[in-house]
């Protein structure tokens, strides 16, 4: 245990890297954003202070800079102009970052908005390097904040993409910047309302514990062959510290064949499991015949309260910990989201002395219900992720969940949770099967590096898990890893970006596990799942597999996208194996400000021959369209 601290320590010893000392005065964020008020107002923003160790603690009023020349163009917002104010300055280690602290509240964005995209796209062209690409999703104001810090580099540069994304942010975020001296009062309204039409044509697989799925990170809603609907809304309150969210969908999926009686006793006995009541019907296993789907669920919805940097809520919130885009080892959106009560440090924190080294921080922590499992049922489940920034480059970050407690196996109590919460030793047979049983323990370690010499191109980054370990870093071999490298754009071809990434779920410690190894545990033999759907990375178990994205950019948030997927599972785990491919061309336009129309055609071949014999093939079809109406908003007095 000694050496493991050690170890650990050391690591953030390593990964530090002399700091930057260069800073800009931060040039106003016209016409939206206002003054810091002074401490005690409501609504004041923080001043930051940037990557610089001799940078004052106190904000220090800046006049608004002249321009000598004509400033890049950024397409307008449609507001009146209004007299500029001074901008969040950047943040860095040794500073003090609850200077001015930001008091009000805010929402999610959910995780799979484009706002992510856009983002994770400035980032990669070498700006918001106060961004945690890591830890997702992010409030409204902390996404604010990070443009905040870094628009004077943005207005002043040459890059016409990242003053694209800024201008379609900032417009995406004005209800959260009010006039000259005036604070944020109440925003309110419906945010978004929406429709998709699918259609898919032939046989598809949905079953991410086992053989694998057609359509992914899609938060576990229904899919078969023929019509599919989804149709909602999202609505969003804030006022002062407090926020409200609430996004809800009718659901529509047509009846489906599903896997014969022998499948899936085959697959169930695999698991350990007897498939007979109460263990059947599981649904991580989609056995036939499958009912037509037509119900209303609520896809987030959450009450929070703002903290001293920190979202504190209760229900049910998006949650993506990992860099990558496909795929998030330790948590996304791949299955439906859990009820669940969450600590979020939602801005960045600067321990004094720590933060030399390891630089700025954030952490998460939330513990909710799992559904969906009947051996032991109703188990529960928390996470808890702290991320690093030791430079404005770099990143990197440590993650555990823990699925513990359940039926007849043993209660969820403080006791129990505490037991999982400070146990980092190996359980032994007679405890794992007890009451003392510290529960299903799961380590993430992630990092992402904007590389030297090409840090406004290129991004390479890791996401790794391993089951039982302290972190991966101490047993690599046992660990599973998704790779990633993202070029933002090629010299001449500006709104042209290319994302790679390869993904195994297959230890080398063994020839074969059985699928017993990553993701799957010997007391929740459902394994890592809500409600039948793997809660990390789609890949599921004992599988390779990756992806690769490229995408014109029309703008700060159109685009066209082609994407190919390959996914294979040995024999030994599914009988007979599994084989995925699957082609894929997205389109997403714009038409005026509020109303986004998304196209995306799949086709899919795959082989799976304990479900079917012979390749098999289909074809998905979609049609999206979203209205993003005007929020209302309120402003007071300073």
């Amino acid at each position: 245990m000694r050496t493991r601290i050690l170890f650990s320590l050391a690591l953030g010893t390593v990964c530090a890297v002399p700091l930057l000392h260069a800073q800009t005065t931060p040039t106003p964020l016209a016409p939206e954003v206002r003054q810091p008020a002074t401490e005690g107002q409501e609504g004041s923003l923080p001043s930051y202070p940037a990557y610089d160790r001799k940078q004052p603690t106190e904000p220090v009023a800046v006049k608004p800079k002249p321009q000598e020349a004509a400033p890049a163009k950024v397409p307008p917002v449609d507001q009146p102009q209004q007299e500029p104010n001074q901008a969040y300055a950047p943040y860095g280690p040794g500073a003090d970052l609850e200077a001015k602290a930001d008091r009000l509240g805010s929402a999610y964005i959910p995780v799979d908005s484009w706002v992510y995209t856009a983002m994770t796209r400035l980032y990669s062209l070498g700006y918001v390097d106060t961004m945690f690409l890591g830890m997702r999703p992010w409030t409204r104001r902390s996404t604010l904040h990070m443009l905040q810090a870094s628009q004077d580099d943005i207005m002043s540069g040459d890059s016409e993409e990242a003053q694209e994304i800024l201008a379609s942010m900032l417009k995406e975020l004005e209800a959260e910047i009010p006039s000259w001296n005036m604070s944020r009062g109440p925003v309110y309204g419906v945010q978004s309302a929406y429709t998709r039409l699918m259609g898919i044509g032939g046989p598809t697989l949905r079953d991410s514990y086992h053989l694998g799925q057609t359509i992914n990170n899609d938060y576990g809603r229904p899919y078969e062959s023929g019509f599919n609907n989804i149709t909602g809304f999202s609505t969003l309150h804030e006022a002062g510290p407090f926020s409200l969210y609430v996004r809800g969908e009718y659901q529509h999926a047509p009846s489906g064949e599903g896997y014969g009686l022998a499948l899936a006793q085959q697959l169930s006995i695999n698991d350990t499991l007897i498939y007979t009541p109460p263990n059947a019907p599981q649904s991580t296993i989609p056995a036939g015949p499958i009912a037509a789907q037509n119900s209303f669920r609520l896809v987030e919805a959450a009450v929070s309260a703002h903290l001293i940097g920190h979202e504190i809520s209760l229900g049910k919130t998006d949650a993506w910990l990992g860099p990558s885009m496909g795929g998030a080892m330790a948590w996304s959106n791949n299955a439906e989201n859990i009820y669940s009560f969450r600590v979020n440090r939602v801005e960045p924190w600067s321990i004094p002395l720590l933060s030399r080294i390891t630089g700025p921080l954030r952490y998460d922590f939330f513990i909710g219900s799992l559904k969906g499992h009947t051996s032991p049922n109703h188990p529960w489940a928390h996470a808890e992720m702290f991320s690093f920034r030791p430079t404005k480059n770099f990143e990197f970050g440590f993650e555990r969940s823990i699925i513990f407690g359940g039926a007849d196996h043993e209660p969820v109590t403080l006791h129990t949770f505490l037991k999982g919460f400070f146990s980092f030793r190996d359980t032994t047979p007679d405890e794992k099967y007890s009451r003392e049983d510290p529960g299903a323990r799961f380590s993430d370690f992630n990092f992402s590096w904007r590389l030297p010499f090409v840090r406004n191109y290129a991004t390479l980054y890791l996401d790794s898990i391993c089951h039982d370990d302290v972190t991966p870093i101490s047993a690599p071999r046992r660990a599973a890893y998704r790779t990633g490298l993202y070029l933002s754009h090629f010299p001449k071809l500006n709104k042209l970006d290319l994302r790679l990434e390869g993904v195994t779920t297959d230890p080398g410690v063994r020839p074969s596990s059985g699928g017993h190894f990553n993701y799957f545990e010997i007391i929740q033999v459902q394994g890592y799942t809500n409600k039948g759907f793997i809660m990390g990375d789609w890949i599921g178990r004992e599988a390779k597999g990756g992806q690769a994205w490229l995408t014109y950019h029309l703008s700060g948030n159109e685009w066209v996208q082609l994407e190919y997927l390959n996914k294979k599972i040995p024999k030994d785990f599914a009988p007979g194996g599994t084989t995925q491919n699957q082609f894929k061309v997205d389109v997403v336009k714009r038409i005026w400000h509020d109303l986004e129309l998304n196209a995306w055609v799949q086709y899919e071949r795959w082989k799976a021959p304990a479900y079917k014999t012979g390749a098999q093939s289909d074809t998905a079809a979609a049609f999206q369209v979203t209205w993003y109406p005007k929020l209302h908003s309120g402003s007071t007095n300073q």
